[in-house]
């Protein structure tokens, strides 16, 4: 939304009769790796016994009121990038049923640690230098087709999605077609299918991962086609190491549509 991180604290679950202490401790220093890459400062936190591990931070953090960004303003022409790949709910669920090997584990462990902070960056240098950034989000429990659903309904827009330019993990669609998917992507496609058309409704493997629920998922953001080029071009130039696309369009059309082509 366009803020800096200022203070975090700890939010911890612990099934101390089922689980080492030690993994508790992990998970912590794990949260405060990323507390500090982000620039913020770890000021304590809150934590019971359950019996399932849960970990959270609470941030606090500040923005100028004329520099916030939501998840409407969306409009018409603007061009819709996504910067990071679809496929972690997916792919967690193959790695629970010891399906996946262990590369595929590192790789999307490796997404799902990546903060937003890079693009966040690129987005708000752009936006300094004069460009329009019109709305933003972040692709999280909802998948791909529930937050730029909301984003489309919050801006009285529709959307329309390539498929082929819609960034993937590799063997998403494999799992997929082996029955491989997660409660929520079921869920997620009950309440937004209705909202969602598509060139070829046999497809439901690509359908089944704009549905799919992310874990640290990427920015989705709308902006005219000249300001997206230079966030592509951006990522580019530094190398940024995860998949990303200029995967759709914004246009006219009934509130929260999405178009799937």
């Amino acid at each position: 939304m366009g803020g800096t991180p200022l203070l975090a604290m700890n939010i911890l679950a612990c099934p101390i009769k089922s689980m080492d202490a030690n993994i508790f401790r992990e998970v912590i220093k794990g949260g405060l790796s990323k507390v500090e890459e982000a620039g913020a400062l770890l000021v304590g936190g809150h934590s019971i016994e359950d019996e399932e591990l849960k970990y959270g931070l609470s941030v606090t953090g500040v923005v100028h009121p004329d520099r916030v960004l939501l998840n409407s303003g969306a409009k018409p022409g603007d061009h819709l990038i996504l910067t990071k790949p679809l496929g972690t709910g997916i792919l967690s669920t193959a790695i629970k049923g010891n399906l996946a090997d262990s590369y595929t584990e590192e790789y999307i462990t490796e997404i799902m640690a990546t903060l937003n902070r890079v693009p966040a960056d690129i987005v708000e240098e752009l936006r300094n230098k004069g460009h329009k950034v019109h709305a933003c989000t972040d692709i999280t429990g909802f998948g791909l087709l529930g937050h730029l659903h909301e984003m489309m309904i919050a801006s009285g827009v529709s959307a329309r999605l390539f498929r082929d330019q819609i960034p993937l993990i590799e063997q998403c669609i494999d799992f997929i077609n082996m029955g491989i998917i997660p409660e929520g992507a079921y869920t997620n496609r009950k309440f937004y299918s209705k909202w969602l058309s598509s060139n070829n409704k046999g497809d439901d493997a690509m359908e089944m991962t704009l549905v799919d629920p992310q874990t640290s998922g990427g920015l989705l953001i709308a902006a005219p086609p000249g300001t997206c080029r230079e966030i592509i071009n951006s990522l580019k130039e530094i190398d940024y190491p995860l998949s990303y696309a200029d995967l759709g369009e914004v246009m006219r059309g009934e509130a929260g549509t999405v178009e799937l082509m």
